[in-house]
Formats: C-alpha cells, structure tokens, sequence
C-alpha cells in the first residue's frame, strides 16, 4: 500500500460483499419461491425479494466502484486522498441510505421502477452523497503530481454515472415517457458508462501485473472508450422497441445494438494480449484469473448473449421473458461484480501486507462461483426458451407456463448453490487478510 488514505478502500470492499451475501439471501428466496416453497410469503413476497434482489446488485457493485477508486485514484495520482475525513462521512452515509431503503422496501415504500424503485427523499440522499464522493476524487486527482488516462477514465466514467442518474428523477404522467427516460439510467448506465469504470479498472489492473508499458495498454483504453460510446448510446434504442415510442427505433436500436459486443470483445482481447505479452510474472495470481476472466465473461454475458436476443427479430418474441435474466446475470456478473472482485483480490495482499491468495480457498472461489454462474446461465436459457415457446408461440397462459417451466427451476437452485459457495469462499478469504496494516506502511 502506497498511501494510508487507501486503506479506507477496505470498508468499501467489505461492505460491498456483505450486501451481496445479503443479495445471494434473495435470490434463494425467489428461487424456492419458483418451484413452490413460498413459506416466507406472508413477510417477504415475491415483488419485495425481487426489487430487494436487483436493488442491492446495484448498491453493492457502486459500494465496489467507489472502493475501486479510493485505492486506484490516490496511486494514480501519486498522494494521499484529498479529504479521508470526508470520505468516511460520505461512507456511513451511504450505508445508512443504503440500509433505509432496504427496510423501506419491505414495508413497500418505492417509487414502483424497476432499478429505481429507491423513494424520491432517498433519491436526493444519494446525490449529495455521490457528489460528496465524486469532489474528493476530484480534488485527489486536481492536487496529484500526476494525471493519467486510467484515472482520468475512471473518473469521468463515475461522474457520467452520476449525471445520468438525474433523469431518472424527473417525474412523467406519461409511461411512455416514463420509460423511455429510465433506460437513460438503466441502459446508459450498464451499457454504456460503466464500461468506462470497467476498461478503467482492468487498465489499471493490467499495467500493476503485467509489467505492460502504461502507454501502451493506455491506447487500447482509448479505443474501448470509443467503441463504447459508439455503440452503447445508440443501443440504448432496443430498450424502445414496444414501449411506445417512435418506430425508427427498430432500425437504430437493432443496428447499434449489434455493435455493442465489440467493445466487450475489445476488451477481451486487450486484456488477454496485454497478460501475455506482460513479462513479468505477478505472484497474485488469483487476481489476474479475475481480471482475465472479467474480460472474458463480460463479452460472453453481456456482449454475445446481449446480442442474442438484442435484434427486433428475436426481441419482439423474448421482451420480458426468463432469457432477459439469462442474460442479465451473467452481464452483471462478468462486468462487474469479477471486476470489484478482481480489484479486491488485488488491493487485500497490499493493504494488509498479509499473503492469503496461495491457498485452496482463492482458487476454489474463483471456478465455482464461474461455473455455478455458468449453470445458473444455463438454466435461465432453458427455462427463457421453454416459456418463449409455451407462452409466445402456443399461447398458453402465464401462470400455466410458470408451472410447465417449474422443473428447470431446480436446476438453477442447484447452480446458485455452488455459485454461493463461491462467494462465501471469496468472503472467507477477504476475511482472513484482517484490517489494513498501516504500521507497515509507516514502517
């Protein structure tokens, strides 16, 4: 660890995992609830777990950016964190937002929206806070010796992220309306700013480990920013394919959208040829299998399955069944939880001057929470495609589907399982490395 104000990166971490065992709780929930085992209905229904389920991914992983940056911005930027008072203020109070509306949810206290379901006062809590978070790293990297194009990046990715939350503020009578402004969140967000977190990230990753010039592993950034907001902004159009809004958005949503696996397959390779042209041999290499397998895994969930069912053709039978969630959870899994991941299993060894990345529970972590989210992929596209048919094409009812489809559901408990001991293994092991080491820095 460079600089002591890193460390603070350690609650983020840490927090950020503990919300996705909380998120891990209800997925089971749902999961169970599938197949008819809904004994906690009564308390928790089906609705509440589901927006509960989504809305903790989304507070975890922005829990991990804002780790990410308190230990890559401070490095980058050669100096301690501008204000590290100010960062715990703006973490205890993202927490206590964050716990809020979790319970708030539970008593039904939302606005409704899928994603955005978090209720308007909270809504203003959260953008002090992120601003709050987005000024100190300003002021990090304003006052730094040095400016880099990975922090630059990194930076401009979660200060877009924070600007688009704003329409999805903005109040409409109109649904159609309504939805077409959510996607600027939703989609601008997944698909296309936190790409820039992503490709920052994986950068900064891969110039630590590899022993790649920086400038020449900056360059390949540089051209995933590009094909990102190539593709990504116009893509946001298969989101409007029947929702309302004009038709063009057939031809620019279809076109655009099956550009966008390019910046995942960019990605990809960028990360994949810089590891092997790297000459130096890191010893954490339970670290780089994250980041190599983040940018594999994001081409396959987000850029090949996204593309799968992206395209009017294929959308107009498969908009708002199961393959949606095929695609989704292994979208979010290989973008961005592996990279918080990654970045945790990198920043711990350093943090806390211990070695916890040699043993058994490292490596286990890693290829079963893989291959449990590869089964979990599997099954949703068994169960996405069963219903497409039964539902789409045959016309039988809804619920009659969901009970034809309840079999498949098994399987994908089964996957989840393994998938959570995974996690639980990579919890473990964060576990063991203690709190940071600041003596040794001192030292």
């Amino acid at each position: 660890m460079k600089f002591k104000s890193q460390s603070i990166s350690w609650a983020f971490f840490a927090a950020a995992l503990g919300l996705f065992a909380l998120q891990l709780v209800y997925g089971f929930i749902m999961g169970f609830a599938r197949v008819g085992m809904d004994g906690l209905h009564e308390w928790i229904p089906f609705n509440v777990a589901r927006a509960v389920h989504t809305n903790l991914l989304v507070v975890w992983l922005i829990t991990g950016f804002m780790g990410a940056a308190y230990w890559i911005i401070p490095d980058e930027a050669d100096r301690e964190l501008w204000s590290p008072k100010l960062a715990w203020i703006q973490f205890w109070s993202l927490m206590a937002v964050g716990v809020t509306a979790v319970i708030g949810y539970h008593f039904q206290w939302w606005e409704g929206r899928k994603f955005l379901e978090i209720p308007r006062a909270l809504d203003w809590l959260v953008v002090a806070n992120v601003l709050t978070f987005l000024f100190n790293i300003l002021m990090t990297i304003w006052k730094g010796r040095h400016m880099t194009t990975t922090a630059s990046v990194l930076f401009f990715g979660l200060l877009t992220a924070a600007l688009l939350y704003l329409p999805g503020m903005i109040t409409f009578e109109s649904a159609v309306l309504d939805s077409y402004f959510r996607w600027w969140v939703v989609h601008l967000w997944v698909e296309g700013v936190w790409e820039l977190i992503l490709g920052a990230v994986l950068s900064y990753l891969l110039i630590k480990m590899t022993g790649i010039d920086r400038e020449i592993i900056e360059k390949w950034l540089y051209v995933i920013v590009g094909l990102t907001f190539l593709s990504g902004i116009l893509g946001t159009g298969h989101h409007y394919y029947y929702t309302g809004a004009p038709r063009y958005w057939l031809i620019v949503g279809g076109v655009f959208s099956a550009l966008e696996p390019l910046a995942f397959l960019g990605m990809a390779i960028y990360a994949i040829a810089m590891a092997r042209k790297g000459g130096r041999d890191h010893p954490n290499k339970v670290a780089m299998r994250w980041t190599l397998g983040c940018a594999v895994m994001s081409f396959i969930g987000a850029g090949f399955l996204g593309f799968a069912h992206t395209l009017p053709q294929v959308n107009m039978w498969t908009h708002g069944t199961l393959v949606t969630a095929m695609h989704g959870h292994m979208a979010f899994w290989g973008a961005y939880a592996m990279m918080v991941l990654a970045i945790i299993a990198y920043a711990m060894p350093q943090m806390t001057g211990r070695v916890r990345y040699r043993g058994w529970v490292a490596e286990t972590s890693f290829w079963t929470t893989n291959i449990g989210m590869a089964g979990m992929t599997g099954a949703f596209a068994v169960m996405g495609i069963a219903q497409v048919y039964l539902e789409r094409k045959s016309g039988m009812d809804f619920l009659d589907v969901q009970e034809a489809i309840e079999v498949h559901s098994w399987g994908l408990i089964l996957a989840a399982s393994l998938f959570a001991v995974g996690a639980l293994l990579f919890i473990r092991n964060f576990l063991s490395y203690g709190r940071p080491n600041t003596e040794e820095l001192a030292a």
